[in-house]
């Protein structure tokens, strides 16, 4: 028994030995668990707590990107409205553009068409037709004829004059820039005519019209500075003015493509055709058209020059012109064939400009010695027309046509020695021939020889000379207008002021003393009129049927029968 005992005691310690060495793994095992598990924890802790931090972070960049995004798409919103704002404002801007430049344009077309029909006017019912039409164009604010419109007001062309809206016109264009109404208010100041009499403001209004571009209000400064008046006398202020008027009219004669010739001047001479009178009478034109149809050269010459520079009341006809110089030209005129080269070599509607066919008339002129011709030659070769440039053969035939008396050949070699074209610079030479081309009335001969007194070229320098020459130029060229002709129309306003007027250009230019005797006849005899028969001038300026009863020159007629009643009682007198 003690054996058996003793190995069940065996067994049972064995076993509790076994069950205490497995307590002990467990439990060591437990412990290392719970010590990987607090490692494990220490480690992730901060982790986590990074991880959360960076969540946060991540919200507010999340949340700020949203309200960045937001703003950029309110910001985006608003540019969008700003450029749909600008591009509605743009159109509506162009839109009206647009309609300004329609409204310009249908006012400068009104302006043209109204200019156009004033210029062909024969009668007073064609001229109100284009005063109307300027007034619709300046409704629409064309400035053009606005100034039209103000000197209507003042003269009275145009329904009921109005001296007082006139110069409320005239001022309104001033702010606009007009140079002309700038030339009107100084005018108007510097006589008291509507508005207070300021010699000052006068000047002032000239020097703002010249420096904008009126040649009007630069020869009235010239004047004024010439003769002193309100200002202090100064010949070299005076000539500076004429000059900017001089180059201005030069240079659109030197425009006449590029060849600085004076148009075209009467060279036969039938007793009506080339006499002073402005306007050919109807039924004497009317004969002279038979003349021509049956033959007569000297008649279509003439007729043909008249319709080729639009004088004497015929209107510019270039074909009628080119009909009349052919048939003369067939018939063996020199003058005739000289002409039609001219044509063909300006070039118009009727005669397209053609070289070659100018060289061709103006060498068959030139065979019979013409002066016209062999001037046309000298500048086909002067300028390479249709030829080579060729300055000995322009020179050639420059000298031909000046021998025979022709100022614009005059005026030609005279620029030739003065501009050193082709032939070594002479200025006593240019002098010469400047000289003899100004004796015919050649203006640009007057023009050069007022730039050499000017600056003292081939001359000794003379401010006074240079002067004298300027003005002589600008009366070669119509610019001169005597300030008693605005007298003429306003005389029915003020009979006084307008001999005032009368009086005062007769003091300041001796040359006007003839005509201001005459229009101050005129003046009276219209005065007595209105005292004696009771005309009413004031209301509307129908005074002008006179013209249409009496014929335009009724007030010659009346001073006509003056004189004869003065004649007549002076004879009786001396009886």
């Amino acid at each position: 028994m003690k054996p058996l005992s003793l190995l069940i005691e065996i067994l049972i310690i064995l076993g509790v030995t076994v069950k205490y060495i497995g307590a002990e793994r467990y439990n060591k095992r437990q412990k290392e668990r719970n010590i990987t598990t607090q490692v494990s924890m220490n480690e992730i802790k901060p982790f986590l707590l990074s991880k959360l931090e960076r969540k946060k972070v991540s919200k507010l960049t999340s949340k700020r990107e949203y309200i960045l995004e937001k703003k950029k798409n309110q910001h985006k919103i608003r540019i969008k409205g700003i450029q749909d704002e600008y591009l509605l404002k743009r159109n509506k801007n162009q839109l009206i553009n647009e309609e300004k430049k329609n409204v310009t344009d249908e006012g400068d077309e009104l302006y043209y068409m109204g200019i156009k029909i004033l210029q062909q006017s024969k009668s007073q019912k064609q001229k109100a037709e284009a005063y109307i039409l300027f007034a619709k164009a300046a409704d629409m604010g064309n400035l053009k004829a606005m100034e039209k419109m103000a000197d209507a007001l003042l003269f009275g062309n145009f329904g009921m004059q109005n001296i007082t809206a006139a110069i409320q016109l005239y001022e309104s264009l001033a702010k606009e820039g007009s140079c002309k109404a700038q030339n009107a208010l100084g005018f108007l100041s510097s006589y008291g005519i509507g508005m207070e009499y300021d010699q000052a403001k006068a000047l002032i209004y000239y020097t703002f019209g010249s420096a904008g571009g009126s040649m009007m209000s630069q020869m009235i400064l010239g004047y004024r500075y010439l003769s002193g008046i309100n200002v202090l006398q100064n010949c070299e202020v005076a000539l500076n003015h004429y000059k900017i008027v001089a180059d201005y009219i030069a240079d659109k004669l030197e425009k006449n493509e590029g060849i600085p010739v004076e148009k075209v001047r009467l060279t036969e001479r039938p007793e009506n055709l080339s006499s002073n009178s402005e306007i050919l009478d109807w039924d004497i034109y009317q004969y002279y058209k038979l003349l021509a149809e049956r033959g007569d050269v000297q008649i279509q010459v003439s007729l043909g020059q008249l319709h080729l520079i639009g004088r004497k009341g015929l209107d510019q006809d270039y074909y009628k012109a080119l009909y009349y110089f052919l048939k003369a030209a067939k018939a063996g005129s020199a003058n005739a064939m000289a002409l039609i080269g001219k044509m063909y070599l300006e070039g118009n509607v009727a005669a397209p400009q053609n070289n070659a066919t100018a060289f061709k008339y103006f060498s068959m002129a030139a065979s019979k010695g013409n002066a016209i011709g062999l001037h046309g030659l000298g500048l086909l070769y002067f300028y390479g027309k249709g030829v080579p440039v060729n300055y000995a053969e322009a020179l050639k035939y420059f000298q031909k046509a000046a021998e025979k008396g022709w100022p614009n050949a005059q005026f030609q070699l005279g620029f030739m020695y003065y501009s050193g074209s082709g032939v070594w610079k002479d200025y006593k030479l240019a002098y010469k021939y400047f000289y003899l081309a100004s004796q015919s009335g050649q203006p640009l001969a007057i023009y050069y020889l007022a730039e050499m007194y000017a600056t003292g070229t081939g001359v000794l320098r003379s401010c006074r000379t240079a002067v004298e020459k300027r003005l002589k130029f600008l009366k070669k060229r119509r610019c001169i207008q005597w300030h008693f002709s605005c007298g003429i129309e306003l005389l029915f306003k003020d009979i006084h002021l307008a001999r005032r007027l009368y009086d005062m250009a007769a003091e300041t230019s001796p040359d006007a003393h003839i005509p201001v005797f005459f229009a101050l006849i005129k003046l009276e005899t219209v005065h007595f009129l209105q005292d004696v028969l009771f005309l009413n001038f004031t209301m509307k300026w129908k005074w002008t049927k006179l013209d249409n009863t009496l014929g335009p020159y009724w007030d010659f007629f009346v001073i006509g029968i003056i004189i004869a009643m003065l004649i007549f009682l002076l004879r009786n007198h001396h009886q």
